[in-house]
């Protein structure tokens, strides 16, 4: 039972920009009309950078919706965080986009005028769309905190909504959502004990009666005492009713009296309706039973209902999955794909068992009639077959089915399984796309039509495709590590170009540049050549080149020779190159194997478009980081700030140039882990460059461009689908002028900004660094200038609290020095104050050094030791890692160091040289090593008394703080 809860009044507000976005759009759609949507004019795509262009794949969990059904064909379905309204007369479609999270429910009002959808997330967003315009006219933010949204209802006037919680103890809301509110009108708290309700509806004649069901108990509600209550529908006296048979261990949560009503359903229980006339709840069960509840207008009479008020009836042998009453009829179908009509005496009127469907999702029927259906009687007077209806099925297959002549067509058949693979022409606008059920596709972006599909035989869980340059040939990768070579246009094979020779799947694919080798990565971290002959493709070798897990596989050409390179990259940290043109006989030949980074990890790779004198590899890590690498030399060239949008980037692609770029402009196309962007070249760090949509939600598992670099497509591998995403460059510069000129988009990145405290701390050092160039006790005029010699630049990275090691500061150094030498072949030695604050944003950590990241560190070297199970360190252990792993420290950078951390200064006695004694600044007081570090640390030892840093549960070690001492 709960409390009345009602709307708060709008409070007026100043007319404003957004009032006048919103009064735009309720008079579109005030003024709207069913063919509305798919005439009007469409907003303008290149006003985003990345503007979703069509969805290819359904979410088959969820039901589809028939909005029109005469003069056009327009129905509803959802595909990951999207829903779409597909136009099947024009092949057009109109998408939902407003989630960043998978849609998990969604449903129609009875006129087929308003939508409404849902996720499930820890801020749960509900939208309510207008089904003419395709326009969001409200939105529920955080309804349901603690998990999202399972189901979702409209009343049968659409003034209400009520939406069924996923939380742990799942809420039930009832929304006023046409008085703009924000707060539920009704709520109620559900008990565990009724099992884990999966949907909730109204009753389409009565506002206040709701029910909801799990698949072990149907709740009955109702708000007609001014306050939302339920009650579970419960049978009594079933001792002679017959039984069916039922494993009741599947249901332990299940009390014996729940159990003995599942024995009398026979099996657990599919989502109930009401009847359409009488006061009656319709339970169907997956036993093909369904139950037939006659309830009181009295709330508690209903929850002990005696055995002569509930009929059980047997319709179908297989389990029944939907059940919808239409007019006069009720409607069922079954597991077997199997539709039929009773009326409401349970007798069968028509079927629908030819269609060769799995097992039914929805079945939703059209609000129109067929022409001449009733002109010899109305709806009150016999069962009504004469509406059309669409059908869904578990496995992505959406059928219109016309009553009338007894036919039906196949509208969607979509993706319906995990999909990594994905691929676009060289040459022409198709893509190819490969799922988990060994289903391959070509689809036409252009015309949206499917070109070819075939269905591979003997292999399943397609991993990856790629196309060669001259789009002739189809390479797949499969889980089982087989590698087939396809006519890229008909799909065909020859059973002499499928390969098994590696054991674990294929991770990575890759022909070079001529189109005479393909190479592929396995998980088991192994490459693996083939090549062309005159006639047909032969195996080369294989061979496993690194010891952690292959990140990407890249083919390049060698600039003197024009003859193809090969590179490898792994999570060991280590680029290899390989010898192509010697390669045969089952050998690999490797020629270099360089180690990149020291603590990043990197995800991916690809060359650098051609915008200096030298040739660049460019990687992206998993610290944010781009790094440019000579091709040659191997040498790091220079470091720059990536996208930073809540995970790494993991797959990068230089997008072909267009009629859209201009002045030979380039850019680069990138993934993360559920977002796809953009990023204009050349890199610099300049954060507005870049931008980022969020496309995929459970991950993106891979993504392709076209040969034009005006479409790109992505893989969302869990979610079925595929998605095309057109590129509009102009909004993409838009952005990027708007952020600002020269420094001032990198003066954002710095705490408090160009005025703040930390610029104007950076400004006195570099001025200090000019002094102490000079000689701090001179006496001579000082010189001014702009600039700094390079040797002050580790010092002053050091005071600005970043802390490279010894790697990063020769990268650093050498990124300033050599700069210019390709152009001018000499070398830079300083650098001045604009130069240095891109260098320092650009190489500090992206986000600092977190205090979870400092005690994983700590876990890793220490033991765990003591009651509490926490990790401890010895301190001789301590001092051995510091001097002889990793970039080893010297003794006497060792003592300088403690001293400065512990606010000392170093002493030698003479009579012992051998033994380091320290002396506070404050004292006179003379300590060794020993007696300042305790034998065993502990981690609050080493942040607080070492580090002189704050508990590691309560804080973070920020790059742009300075680390005080105790």
């Amino acid at each position: 039972m709960s409390e009345v809860r009602f709307p708060e009044t709008p409070s007026k507000s100043h007319l404003s920009s957004i009032d006048k976005l919103r009064r735009s759009r309720e008079s579109r759609v005030s003024s709207a009309s069913k063919e509305t949507l798919f005439t009007q004019e469409l907003p303008n795509s290149t006003m985003h950078a990345l503007s979703l262009d069509w969805v290819s794949g359904v979410n088959s969990s969820l039901p589809v919706y028939v909005l029109q059904d005469h003069s056009q064909l327009v129905f509803l379905y959802a595909g990951a965080n999207v829903g779409i309204l597909y136009n099947h007369t024009t092949n057009s479609q109109h998408i939902l986009q407003g989630h960043i999270c998978p849609i998990s429910c969604m449903c129609v009002s009875e006129d087929r005028r308003w939508i409404a959808t849902a996720d499930q997330n820890e801020k749960s967003t509900v939208i309510l769309w207008d089904s003419y315009t395709g326009i969001p006219v409200h939105t529920l933010f955080d309804c349901h905190s603690e998990g999202g949204v399972i189901a979702i209802g409209f009343s049968g006037d659409a003034k209400q909504l009520v939406t069924l919680g996923r939380e742990s103890q799942q809420n039930v809301f009832i929304w006023d959502w046409t008085n703009e509110a924000t707060e539920p009108l009704w709520l109620a708290e559900l008990s565990p004990e009724y099992g884990y309700q999966n949907h909730i509806i109204f009753n389409p004649k009565n506002s206040t009666q709701l029910l909801s069901s799990s698949e072990i108990q149907v709740l009955f509600y109702s708000t007609a005492q001014r306050c939302l209550e339920y009650v579970p529908l419960k049978v009594i006296k079933m001792g002679d009713v017959t039984t069916l048979e039922l494993n009741t261990s599947l249901f332990p949560q299940s009390t014996p009296e729940f159990c003995e009503m599942l024995k009398m359903a026979g099996g657990p229980l599919s989502p109930s309706v009401f009847h359409w006339r009488e006061f009656r709840i319709i339970t169907p069960t997956r036993a093909g039973v369904v139950m037939i509840w006659e309830l009181n207008q009295d709330l508690e009479a209903n929850q002990r209902l005696s055995r002569d008020r509930v009929k059980i009836i047997s319709l179908h042998g297989h389990a029944i999955t939907v059940l919808v009453t239409v007019d006069n009829c009720i409607v069922t179908g079954d597991t077997r794909g199997h539709i039929n009509f009773y009326d409401e005496n349970m007798l069968l009127l028509t079927w629908f068992t030819q269609m060769h469907l799995d097992p039914i999702v929805s079945i939703s029927f059209s609000k129109e009639f067929e022409r001449g259906f009733l002109e010899d009687g109305t709806i009150d007077d016999k069962p009504a077959l004469g509406r059309n209806f669409v059908v869904s099925s578990a496995t992505s297959t959406v059928i219109h089915v016309t009553v009338e002549r007894g036919t039906w067509r196949v509208l969607l058949q979509e993706n319906c399984d995990t999909i990594h693979a994905v691929a676009c022409h060289p040459k022409r606008p198709a893509f190819v796309m490969g799922n988990q059920r060994g289903i391959l596709k070509i689809w036409d972006y252009q015309q949206k039509r499917t070109i070819r599909k075939i269905v591979v035989e003997k292999e399943k869980e397609i991993q990856c495709v790629t196309i060669d340059p001259q789009g002739r040939y189809l390479a797949v990768g499969f889980a089982s590590g087989a590698v087939h070579f396809l006519d890229a246009d008909t799909l065909q094979s020859d059973p002499k170009e499928r390969f098994d020779y590696p054991p674990d799947s294929i991770s990575h694919m890759s022909f070079s540049h001529d189109s005479q080798y393909l190479a592929t990565a396995d998980v088991g971290k192994a490459v693996t050549l083939f090549r062309m002959q005159p006639t047909h493709w032969i195996y080369l070798a294989r061979y496993r080149s690194h010891y952690k897990p292959i990140t990407d596989l890249l083919f390049g050409v060698h600039q003197d020779s024009g003859k193809p390179r090969l590179l490898t990259l792994g999570m060991d940290r280590l680029l290899v190159e390989y010898d192509v043109e010697a390669s045969d006989n089952g050998v690999l030949v490797i020629l270099h194997s360089n180690r990149l980074e020291q603590s990043a990890v990197p995800k991916c790779m690809t060359w650098y478009p051609p915008l200096s004198a030298e040739e660049f590899l460019v990687v992206a890590s998993d610290q944010y980081k781009m790094k440019l690498f000579n091709s040659t030399s191997k040498k790091c060239r220079k470091t720059l700030l990536g996208p930073t949008y809540g995970s790494p980037v993991k797959k990068i692609g230089i997008l072909p140039t267009s009629e859209q770029t201009q002045n030979g402009a380039y850019y680069m196309a990138y993934i993360t882990e559920d977002k796809l962007g953009l990023q204009i070249l050349p890199l610099d760090g300049n954060p507005y460059k870049s931008q980022a949509v969020v496309c995929h939600p459970t991950a993106v598992s891979a993504f392709a461009y076209s040969h034009d670099g005006l479409f790109v497509f992505t893989a969302g591998g869990s979610d079925c689908t595929v998605l095309s995403w057109k590129i509009s460059y102009g909004a993409l510069e838009g952005a990027a002028a708007l952020g600002g000129k020269e420094l001032t988009p990198y003066y954002t990145l710095l705490e408090g900004g160009r005025n703040g405290k930390f610029y104007r701390e950076i400004e006195d050092f570099f001025y200090y660094c000019q002094i102490h160039n000079q000689g701090l006790d001179s006496m001579d005029t000082r010189q001014l200038s702009t600039k700094i010699p390079l040797t002050e630049l580790p010092s002053l990275m050091r005071a600005l609290a970043y802390f490279p090691t010894e790697q990063e500061v020769e990268d650093m150094l050498n990124e300033v020095k050599l700069g210019q030498y390709a152009e001018t072949g000499e070398y830079v030695t300083d650098i001045n104050l604009e130069e240095l604050i891109k260098l320092y944003i650009n190489h500090r950590p992206a986000f600092g050094i977190s205090a979870d990241e400092l005690a994983r560190t700590f876990e890793v070297l220490g033991k765990v030791n003591g009651q509490k199970g926490e990790p401890r360190l010895h301190r001789d252990q301590l001092l051995e890692l510091l001097q002889f792993q990793g970039e080893a420290m010297t003794e006497d950078e060792l003592a300088e160091c403690f001293s400065a951390l512990l606010g000392l200064f170093e002493v030698k006695e003479e009579e012992s040289p051998e033994v380091d004694f320290f002396k506070s600044e404050n004292a006179s007081q003379e300590y060794t090593l020993e007696s300042l570090i305790p034998e065993e640390i502990s981690m609050e030892i080493f942040t607080r008394q070492i580090l002189g840093l704050p508990s590691t549960a309560s804080s973070s070690l920020s790059a742009s703080s300075s680390l005080s001492s105790p």
